[in-house]
């Protein structure tokens, strides 16, 4: 691994929060970090791109050695504008967003506006890590991701040489559960959320400027998460994590299911129509 690298920073809880600082801090040794973050907290937008609407882009002061930058945009958009406009035709060796906060394990992977940059960036050839602790504490006590991140950091852009469409999705436990009890390789785990929307009650409409409306309701997410992971799936990130495990999920950029698509071959799916202009069926 190089020993000066430059490495694009985003996340998608914006340019404030407390996990982006500690992130850049622990980058800046490893090369020239540029920041390019949300304006606004943009959770949960996945590879969202911001469109149909003019981007304001403003310059910030450096917090140390490292430029910063806020876009009112998603994530992905970002690392897509700063791929285009920021490096002046150059590109960063890689990406990295975080420090979410917030597990980023199991179904929330699907969500995650922290992934959906990486996988941005993936898609553009480009070595890519998210990073998130199991707190939404903003200000989260995250000693110890800055004491064993650096290291996994080193590791996995020693392994990423030959990686195409690969980026990286490293969750970190909670703060409550104490030190790390180690680092596991780990698999996606499954979930769902149970109760998502709640409906506001008239004080909270009234704190959010909401007027009563003929035929209207106000709502807002809520709910909570239900593993759908079998307690004995000693691989899936979700278990691993609440035992007090970090954890590395490898993701890749082609969610294909090449099982099912070789399934679906078997099964005679594939037809030469011969200038049909229907498909015929079958009984």
């Amino acid at each position: 691994m190089s020993s000066s690298l430059e490495i694009l920073v985003t996340n998608d809880d914006c340019i404030t929060a407390k996990g982006l600082k500690v992130l850049v801090d622990m980058l800046l040794p490893f090369g020239n970090v540029s920041v390019v973050a949300p304006e606004f907290p943009q959770s949960a937008t996945s590879t969202a791109v911001s469109m149909g609407r003019p981007l304001t882009l403003r310059k910030l002061s450096r917090e140390g050695d490292a430029r910063r930058f806020s876009l009112d945009a998603t994530p992905a958009s970002c690392v897509k504008f700063a791929l285009s406009e920021h490096f002046d035709g150059r590109r960063p060796d890689l990406v990295v967003s975080g420090i979410n906060h917030g597990s980023n394990a199991a179904t929330a992977a699907n969500y995650s506006g922290t992934l959906g940059a990486v996988e941005e960036a993936a898609m553009a050839g480009l070595p890519a890590i998210g990073v998130s602790i199991d707190s939404y504490d903003p200000d989260a006590d995250m000693s110890f991701v800055e004491r064993l991140f650096p290291g996994i950091f080193k590791k996995l852009m020693a392994a990423s040489a030959d990686a195409e469409g690969v980026f990286y999705n490293v969750n970190f436990p909670s703060p409550e559960l104490g030190a790390p009890r180690g680092v596991r390789v780990a698999e996606r785990g499954l979930g769902h959320w149970e109760k998502e929307y709640e409906r506001l009650t008239p004080d909270e409409e009234k704190a959010f400027g909401l007027e009563p409306e003929e035929g209207a309701e106000h709502f807002r997410i809520a709910g909570f998460f239900v593993s759908d992971t079998p307690e004995s799936d000693l691989l899936a990130d979700s278990n691993l994590l609440a035992e007090g495990y970090v954890t590395i999920v490898a993701h890749n950029v082609d969610n294909s299911d090449h099982k099912e698509n070789a399934r679906l071959r078997e099964m005679g799916f594939d037809e030469d129509l011969h200038n049909q202009t229907t498909c015929a069926t079958t009984s």
